[in-house]
This record gives C-alpha cells, structure tokens and sequence, in this order.
C-alpha cells in the first residue's frame, strides 16, 4: 500500500519506517528542510535503539522516502497518517494547529478518495475538527474518510512496541474503512478493536491518564512510607503480584516526565472541564506529580545543609532510559534548584547531554559518571540507565570527596550503601534507612536495622 506520514517526530518516523519494513512504499514528509536532508543522509533526528538501521535499510531498498513536498507525497499515497506535534497551551489544552496545517495541506493536494488518520495524540472531537478543514479547503469535490489510529510506543523501545503492540485501536466512521486501516496492520498479528472515532481518541487519553495515576500512587504511598519506617519497593512487589492491579508503573521515584504522561493528563483534565467534569482524581495524580520533585529536592538541601558552595554531580539527564529525551525530565528541576542555591553542578548521561546543553551551558559535561562525581559532595541519579544500576559503587565512593548519593530512582540496595559507606537518600524506604539527615545529628535504628 501506499502510505504518506505527515511529521517525522517519534511517532512519525517510526509508524513511517515500521510500515516500509512490512512492505509498503512510505512517503515521510516534514516542512523542515534540515530534518528531511540529514534523514536522506542516514542521520537520525532522535536516539532510538533500532530505528537507524531499519531506516537505512528501507531506504536503500526504496521502499521508504523522505520529502518537504507534501503535495505530491499526499497525491501518490492512498493512506495519510497525520503525525505533528500537538504541544500544550499554557492551561493545559492541547494546540492542534499543526493538525490544522496538516490537514489544509492534504485538502490541497487531494486528488482522489483518501483514508487520513490521525495518529498524533489529539482530543476528543479532532476526528470531526480534521473532516471539516479537509472539507472547507478541499479544491476538487473527492471523498475521504477521517480514522483515528493512536499510538502506544514507549521511548526506548518505540520499534518494538510499533511492531509487537498490546492492541491496535481503530476508530473509524464505518467497517469498510476499518477493514482497510486493519489490512495494513495485519501482519502483526495483534490484537485489534475496533470503535468509533471518538471513543478511539479516548482510549490514548485514559490509558495514559491511568498509567499516569498508577505513578502518582506508588509515589504517594512511598511518601507515608518514608513516615512510616515502610519500605515502599517492598510495598509495591507485594502489590504488582495482584493480578488486578500488575507490576508496570508502580515503581516510586521523583516523579514522571517526558512528551506524554504530563501532556496528556492536562490535556485530558481540561476535556474534562470543558464537558463539565472537574476529574478530582486526576487534578491529584497531577499536583502528586507536581510535587514529587520538590519534594526531593528538599530533601537534598536538608541532607547538605544547603546548595550553597556545594559540588554536585547529577547522572541522567533524560526523562528515562533508553531515550535522549529531556522534555519533562526531573533532572531539569533538579539542575535549577542546585543552580538557584549556589551548588556547582557536572552531568553525566550516556545520550541526552547534547539537548541539555542547549538549556543549560554554564553546568559542568562530563565523559562518563566517574569523572562527573569527582570531588563531589554528592552524586544525584535521576535516570535509571543500565550503565548507573551496575556502577562500581567502591569506585564511585573513593571518586567522590563527600559521601552522600541521592537516587531519585531506587537503583541500589541501602544496607550495601550504608556498608560502603554511603550516606544513602532515597524515596519511600524510611525502615531501609533512606530518610535525609541533617548535618551534624545521628541516624537512628528503626527495629534494629541502622537507619
């Protein structure tokens, strides 16, 4: 089949070079002219594990081409994914104007009866928004069909999931056009529902908005855990080996990040309001999530008796593994709380210290963890990389000048801090000995482990 995607994102490239790899001729078009000459040369506008090598491949073999010429992308393609950005406004409201941009844009060059999906997260109500741009602006009187097809890619393991989905939601106006959107998915061999277009755009919100919650949960239970001398990893396993509820999402840290889960809960919680519901729930699930951070941040300050003079070196930089993505990531609150208090700040992340110095250049960039600890008072890990679970920690140790590590993440085990030697700060494990101290007092014994 014939396939044009509109936007060359993450979603866009790859639902773009997943679909050639099935066989079908795509056409993946964006309006920057830089981004579509560096895809032509093989260099990828994003770190995903997988996704250079299947685009190089593809490429080659002709089956998958990169243009700014939406016109012609459109007029030779059957299928048309929409796939821009769809930022948020200031109160939470999700911008369609690039939906809206798409949208002109195919009106233009239709040529002939086309099927446009809109595969960008968009609200409820964007299949209708699009089926009357398209028919305003359209300049020959052909017919065309609206279907909403979100995604479910996780970054970091965006091919997999494009090519191994839980469910392929199809929301279309009828069976015919259905038939023809689960025709190119088949291959897979996923399981597929098909719905109406706007229940389908529901189902990307609430699934995110409950993932989201999940999150916000765990972190709330790890906060009366701190209080509580409970050990919130010991809490969550006991809770994920329900059925009911399962294991995914429920690890507490310093909160959550990146492109979606913040995005489209604000987005979902203003759906809500606009349609009258105020959705308390989520209102909390955010403002847990707001306060995360701080929360950790506090006990940072606490711990070091302030930021001020203090050398600081924070491992990870992206929002999580696997990704260079810093959008939402928590090491930006982090970085500008320790700047704020005067601290001295070096980073260390395997992929993301490119797109962080474009926010913060004066911070210190270091080649690996090692060097971005030495001489620090104290090593903050924010994201959990694979490279920082299996780090030399009596190396870390002699590095460093102090001996404080704040894991905003749960990577290590206490008791083996504490025995190297560690002033371990964690979040949710008061009884592992994770609770911050104050210069200059003594740590406890809670039920005769040193806390």
């Amino acid at each position: 089949m014939n396939i044009c995607v509109i936007g060359t994102g993450y979603v866009g490239l790859v639902t773009g070079v997943v679909f050639s790899d099935l066989g079908n001729e795509v056409i993946c078009v964006d309006k920057n002219e830089e981004k579509i000459a560096l895809l032509r040369a093989g260099v990828m506008p994003i770190y995903e594990p997988g996704l250079e090598e299947m685009v190089a491949r593809n490429a080659d073999e002709g089956r998958l081409n990169f243009t700014t010429d939406l016109e012609s992308a459109v007029r030779k393609s059957d299928v048309v994914f929409i796939a821009v950005g769809t930022p948020p406004k200031e109160d939470g409201e999700t911008d369609l104007s690039q939906v809206e941009s798409a949208a002109r844009g195919i009106a233009g060059a239709m040529d002939r009866y086309k099927v446009v999906v809109n595969k960008s997260t968009v609200p409820v109500g964007t299949g209708d928004f699009v089926r009357n741009i398209i028919e305003t602006n359209r300049r020959r009187n052909v017919d065309f069909d609206v279907v909403s097809n979100p995604e479910f890619l996780r970054e970091g393991s965006a091919i997999s999931d494009t090519l191994q989905p839980d469910r392929i939601v199809i929301g279309a106006p009828n069976q015919i056009v259905a038939m023809k959107i689960l025709e190119l998915y088949a291959p897979l061999e996923r399981p597929m529902i098909i719905t109406d277009v706007a229940s389908a755009e529901m189902i990307k919100y609430a699934s995110n908005a409950f993932l989201a919650t999940k999150i916000s949960f765990a972190n709330a239970i790890a906060n009366i855990c701190e209080s509580a001398g409970a050990d919130v990893v010991q809490v969550v396993k006991g809770m994920g080996l329900d059925q009911r509820i399962g294991a995914a999402f429920l690890s507490a840290g310093i909160g959550y990040g990146g492109s979606c889960f913040p995005k489209d809960t604000r987005s979902l919680l203003h759906t809500a309001q606009k349609y009258g519901y105020p959705f308390p729930l989520l209102s909390a699930a955010i403002e847990t999530n707001d306060q995360q951070p701080r929360r950790f941040i506090g006990k940072m300050e606490q711990a070091l008796g302030g930021f001020e003079g203090k050398k600081v070196a924070v491992l990870g930089l992206a929002f999580k593994a696997n990704t260079d993505d810093i959008r939402e990531a928590k090491s930006l609150d982090v970085i500008t709380a320790l700047l704020s208090g005067g601290a001295q700040v070096t980073t260390y992340d395997p992929i993301a210290m490119e797109n962080m110095k474009q926010v913060f250049p004066q911070i210190g960039y270091a080649k690996n963890a090692f060097e971005a600890a030495e001489g620090a008072d104290a090593v903050v890990v924010v994201t959990e990389w694979n490279e920082f679970k299996q780090i030399n920690l009596d190396r870390l140790k002699q590095t460093m000048s102090g001996n404080i590590v704040f894991d905003g993440r749960n990577l290590y085990d206490p008791a083996k801090m504490r025995r190297l030697g560690f002033d371990y700060i964690c979040v949710g494990r008061g009884e592992a000995g994770c609770e911050p101290t104050v210069p200059g007092t003594v740590r406890t014994t809670v039920k005769g482990t040193p806390a």
